[in-house]
């Protein structure tokens, strides 16, 4: 089933929160029927992240300081006051699970509680070894191992089959994700996949019916999300991103990592010109006085950046191949995806049609700069309660996951 995003009543408040290795992010969105996406921001806040290591945050007290730095400036240009935010989670080891739940129908003919039944079962078992639901789909109902269509309740059959993708992370990691952003005064709305987040902005459902793969190229992480047929079929998450290729940078110019950074955003890029092999740029090394002497040839550069963004690639298409799903168009998103003639070089490394993209203009605060760099945040506006929208769920008439989950630690204490 596809994702769809939730119908919000117009005007009303939206908030996401996306804690990365680089920046913390908030935006406020209100829904309304001004644009395509349904949705258009009131104010944003973006600070430097603190605390935070691949996704994984390793000092509470720092995010927490740099999340409520974030929420306040959003809430200062917005003019609203939040209570409640949706969350991207990138770390807790995110694993893409698909697997066939069944039950037995001894009355012969299916009912609610039986969907309801198998449901609950697909969730224990997405959720054994110590994990946590995130977002879980129905790809397919079978009726003794025939297609069961979408809506199995009054069909008569002994067995009942649903073919589930699930996501889930580690319980650990979520508790303290969940425990920073309490400690900010902040309730979860709810917790939604930064893959899943940076598709649903930087593509359109006809796009995600089709198939489409998006890899975000984040600071920390680099991650790839499957659609396929409207629905999330898979999901990776890789220990790479911008950072690494600042560290490479710093490591062979023998440059701070502020000047390497400097360095990336002014004259990073894969393709070279005739004159790169001449033409040169200063910079500030670790053992100049501060007078950019050192000097080094945009082509020198060029295969610095092609080194590491190659190991991205080639792991990229490692992981597609081996889950099956390495075919169909490519869109790169995040702050590493601007690099120049990016789109090009990937595409001829992976074989696939390539594009780079951002959210809609109508997901970024005004004047915004830097939009790829918001994809997980702009997302997290037009993502349901626990990212997808799980229909199978609603067949059910009821709601499980993660939400009910955060309301037992509320009640227990974290």
């Amino acid at each position: 089933m596809g994702h769809r995003p939730l119908i919000r009543r117009r005007g009303a408040i939206v908030g996401a929160l996306d804690i990365g290795t680089s920046k913390i992010a908030c935006l406020v969105g209100q829904a309304d029927g001004s644009s395509e996406e349904g949705m258009r921001v009131l104010g944003s806040g973006v600070t430097r992240s603190a605390g935070v290591k691949g996704g994984v945050i390793t000092d509470p007290q720092a995010v927490e300081a740099a999340v409520r730095a974030a929420v306040a400036q959003a809430e200062r240009t917005s003019g609203v006051t939040l209570d409640e935010v949706f969350v991207s989670i990138t770390c807790g080891r995110l694993r893409s699970l698909s697997f066939a739940a069944h039950a037995d129908i001894p009355s012969g003919r299916v009912r609610a509680h039986d969907v309801s039944r198998i449901l609950e079962g697909a969730k224990g078992y997405a959720e054994r070894g110590g994990r946590v639901l995130i977002h879980m789909n129905r790809k397919a109902y079978r009726l003794d191992g025939a297609p069961g269509g979408d809506d199995p309740r009054g069909l008569a059959c002994r067995r009942l089959s649903a073919d589930m993708h699930a996501v889930t992370a580690d319980e650990g990691a979520v508790r303290n994700l969940l425990y920073v952003v309490e400690r900010s005064d902040l309730a979860v709305a709810g917790l939604v996949a930064a893959p899943v987040a940076s598709a649903l902005s930087v593509t359109s459902a006809t796009l995600r019916q089709l198939g489409v793969t998006v890899i975000d190229m984040g600071a920390g992480t680099t991650t790839l999300a499957v659609f396929a047929e409207g629905s999330l079929v898979h999901l990776e998450v890789m220990m790479a991103g911008g950072h690494h290729l600042t560290f490479e940078i710093a490591q062979n110019l023998h440059a701070p990592l502020a000047e390497a950074e400097r360095i990336k955003t002014l004259y990073a890029s894969v393709v070279n010109a005739p004159s790169d092999f001449y033409d040169s740029f200063s910079y500030a090394g670790a053992g100049d006085s501060g007078d950019g002497a050192s000097r080094e040839t945009r082509a020198y550069l060029t295969g610095l950046v092609r080194s590491r963004i190659d190991a991205q690639l080639v792991q990229a298409a490692e992981r597609l191949a081996a889950s099956g799903f390495d075919r169909g168009p490519v869109v790169l998103t995040g702050g590493a995806s601007q690099l120049a003639g990016l789109a090009g070089y990937a595409s001829a490394a992976l074989g696939r049609e390539v594009s780079v993209a951002g959210p809609p203009v109508s997901l970024l605060p005004h004047g915004a700069a830097g939009g790829a760099q918001m994809a997980a945040v702009a997302g997290l506006l037009l993502a349901g309660p626990g990212g997808d929208v799980v229909e199978a769920e609603r067949a059910a008439g009821g709601r499980f996951g993660y939400l009910g989950l955060v309301g037992r630690w509320v009640r227990e204490g974290l």
